[in-house]
């Protein structure tokens, strides 16, 4: 009977745990359109430049960003603009004078064999005051690639 109690006891403190996270998100959603709520935001980083990878391997950026209003900040949504980056943010508010960040992982791998300079971004949305998405850019140069072509010149006879 004990342990009856036991498993139903742990059962409903998981249950309840998963629906706090549900309405946790809901309510950062109902905030973020919420003109009351809107926020300023300042970013420290917007353009990054990953280096030199070779083709197979993996980059990572992490952009920066100031909440600089009176309201805590909730980055909605980032997005990659293609399927070789996957993005990642702050997924709690972030408060007021305190940072976030987005984060961008670059596979090579899903470069569709391309090397040479890249330009890839990311755009974000946020709860702030004018609106707008955020398109934060990074860049870097991927070597070894199977398509990179060399083109030599033709000799004079």
């Amino acid at each position: 009977m004990k342990q009856l109690i036991s498993i139903c006891s742990l059962v409903s403190l998981i249950f309840i745990g998963a629906c706090n996270d549900g309405s946790n998100a809901e309510l950062q959603k109902r905030a973020a359109i919420d003109t009351a709520n809107f926020t300023t935001v300042q970013w420290i980083d917007t353009l990054l430049n990953f280096g030199t990878i070779s083709m197979g391997e993996k980059a990572l950026v992490k952009f920066r960003c100031k909440n600089t209003g009176t309201k805590p900040l909730i980055i909605t949504s980032a997005k990659p603009g293609c399927g070789c980056t996957i993005a990642d943010y702050s997924k709690e508010p972030i408060a007021p004078n305190a940072e976030g960040w987005v984060t961008g992982s670059f596979d090579s791998n899903k470069n569709h064999g391309q090397g040479g300079d890249i330009h890839k971004t990311i755009i974000v949305s946020t709860n702030t005051t004018n609106g707008s998405d955020k398109y934060l850019v990074f860049t870097g140069t991927i070597r070894n690639a199977p398509n990179d072509k060399v083109v030599l010149p033709k000799e004079k006879k």
